[in-house]
């Protein structure tokens, strides 16, 4: 019996790994992911996923059956709707300043079509800076290729016999047709081998090394921080939205210079060109040109009631043009400040109206209106409190003016500048060095104002920004 026993058991046994050992179940067809995925990483929301891929919450929710998109998990593939034809796992990545068209499609291995699929372009002028780019997911040994410049005077031949390589291995990675004809003088390349020794593909003209404008998308207030980095010596110079560009040298010894740029208030929502030229030596420049996005500031609107005379165009204008023309005259090229801006306020975290604020003025006792906006900080605090420099500087002014009434501007260098304004009582005279922390006034009412406060407000470049920025960031 026992024997018996022992045999069933064995029979049983064979049974149970034959089952095991079964190929797994097909599964249904449906139920593989149909077109590109994306996976789901740490912080990540379904809408941000849906407004990185421009598509809608409902059409990502609809695609991958999710009821609640409160429900995502970390590693979960989600199918991309709208990309019917293209496969593969894909990402984003912000456009960068220097990132071209011809560039981006070498990095990633695509085809032109492809790219543009995959971000619904229309045309390659919408690749604009701080964009969210839609890319495949490359862990191939393409994405690691280092750079190689192709001189003007060097044919493709000639740097592919430098590289010991055929012109077509170099070609093949850099167009979809192998044909080393097609490679342009300064082409960036990617250097097939040795991927170790230069890991950083990068579509920047010979002169540059680097090149960064951080904190975008840009709005409507900010101050934009260019810093270029030059393989060389060069003079440096370029654009934002009309803007000249002014750079300094930040680091001399690694060839290092920064431009601060403020972003107007008032400038429409939209795309705007930044433009950047460096021309070393002997001559030779390297442009590269980009568009970048600037966005509404979300400022809301209030009305106020002020003296008829403070809202006279002729004399808005007049003091305006004056104060244009005295920060965007002769540009200091020292550096004054040195770390963050203080307050210069009694008061430090208490503030009566921000900077950016619609304005519609009404003369009292006249029919006098006057729009315009706010532009910039104003402070708590009643008549005769100490006014301190924000940032040591040379004061440029200190007088009486109609609309900003006892006025001190001090130049911080590079072409910013401190107004302070409605003051009622100065300490300072134009030509005056003065330290961060100096006291160089009291809080008064005098202009055009509704009652005593210290009205703050500072220039880059020419436009005045959102002195809160400068209270809380460290430029350059």
């Amino acid at each position: 019996m026992s024997c018996l026993k022992t045999i069933k058991r064995l029979i049983l046994l064979i049974v149970l790994t034959a089952v095991w050992a079964l190929p797994a179940p097909a599964v249904a067809q449906g139920n593989q992911p149909q077109g590109p995925t994306y996976i789901v990483q740490p912080g990540d929301t379904l809408y941000e996923i849906a407004l990185r891929f421009g598509i809608t919450l409902e059409d990502l929710q609809a695609a991958n059956d999710i009821s609640d998109p409160s429900l995502l998990a970390v590693g979960q593939a989600l199918i991309i709707p709208g990309l019917e034809g293209i496969q593969g796992v894909l990402t984003t990545q912000t456009v960068a300043l220097g990132d071209t068209w011809r560039g981006l499609r070498r990095q990633y291995q695509l085809r032109a079509d492809t790219l543009a699929r995959l971000n619904h372009l229309a045309s390659p002028t919408e690749l604009y800076v701080g964009a969210a780019l839609i890319v495949p997911q490359n862990d191939s040994a393409a994405a690691l290729y280092p750079a190689y410049v192709l001189a003007r005077t060097e044919t493709p031949l000639e740097a592919a016999v430098r590289q010991n390589l055929s012109p077509w291995t170099l070609a093949l990675p850099n167009q979809q047709q192998p044909n080393p004809a097609r490679l342009l003088p300064e082409d960036v390349l990617y250097l097939p081998g040795a991927a170790d020794e230069n890991p950083a593909f990068t579509t920047l003209p010979p002169l540059f090394q680097s090149v960064s404008l951080d904190d975008l998308p840009l709005y409507q207030g900010a101050t934009a921080e260019i810093i270029v980095t030059a393989r060389t010596e060069v003079t440096a110079s370029g654009v934002l939205a009309d803007y000249p560009l002014h750079f300094f040298p930040l680091d001399a010894s690694a060839h290092q210079y920064v431009a601060l740029q403020g972003v107007h208030a008032l400038l429409p929502p939209g795309l705007y060109p930044i433009r950047i030229t460096l021309t070393d030596d002997n001559g030779e420049s390297n442009t590269i040109e980009q568009m970048v996005i600037v966005k509404d500031g979300g400022y809301p609107h209030e009305t106020l009631i002020v003296p008829a005379e403070t809202i006279d165009p002729t004399t808005n204008e007049a003091e305006y043009n004056w104060l244009y023309n005295l920060v965007t005259g002769d540009i200091t090229p020292e550096r004054y400040w040195d770390g963050k801006f203080s307050n210069p306020s009694f008061y430090e975290d208490c503030f009566t109206s921000r900077y950016g604020l619609r304005r519609t003025y009404k003369g009292a006792g006249s029919d006098l209106v006057y729009e315009g906006f706010h532009s910039g900080l104003d402070f708590c605090g009643g008549e005769g409190l100490p006014i301190t420099a924000p940032a040591a500087g040379r004061v440029v002014f200190s007088g009486l003016k109609t609309i900003r009434g006892n006025a001190t501007i001090i130049d911080h260098g590079w072409g910013v500048y401190s107004g302070i304004w409605h003051q009622s009582e100065t300490f300072v005279k134009t030509g005056d060095w003065v330290e961060q922390g100096q006291q160089i006034g009291l809080v008064g009412g005098t202009g055009r104002v509704t009652g005593a406060h210290l009205h703050w407000e500072i220039w880059v470049n020419g436009v005045q920004v959102n002195p809160m920025i400068w209270l809380n960031q460290t430029f350059p």
